[in-house]
């Protein structure tokens, strides 16, 4: 059965295509009344609470503890920095075929996954060091 999606889901999930990128809910507030889109901080909440419960949308917390919103358009990982928060795409999956393993096994449907790597970014580790 297909969900019904608010018109607020719907204008979220098409900034979020149009952006690409991740956003926190607050960048996505300010995206949205920058172009005359404006909705409720809680609204919005609420609509990423929804799609990704839905499977379209994930989250992501930073080191820094701000979460970030994107659309599932893969599975993503990260060598996340915890000093400045700068993120690392990896391109190579080394857990798909768990994954396959676990959805089969426990007769779980999987949407994606993150993995992420928390240490120093070259530029902080000098930093440190200073």
């Amino acid at each position: 059965m297909k969900t019904r999606r608010t018109r607020s889901q719907e204008r979220i999930l098409s900034k979020l295509k149009t952006l690409r990128r991740s956003l926190s809910a607050q960048d996505l507030y300010m995206e949205m009344r920058k172009n005359d889109q404006a909705m409720g901080l809680a609204t919005i909440y609420r609509s990423l609470d929804a799609l990704k419960k839905e499977g379209l949308v994930h989250v992501r917390l930073l080191g820094t503890g701000e979460s970030v919103y994107s659309l599932v358009q893969e599975d993503e990982h990260y060598l996340t920095c915890v000093e400045c928060g700068y993120s690392i795409v990896i391109d190579e999956c080394p857990v798909h075929h768990l994954e396959a393993t676990l959805q089969q096994s426990h007769n779980f449907k999987i949407y994606y996954h993150t993995l992420e790597f928390f240490g120093l970014c070259d530029r902080c580790a000098n930093n440190s060091q200073s």
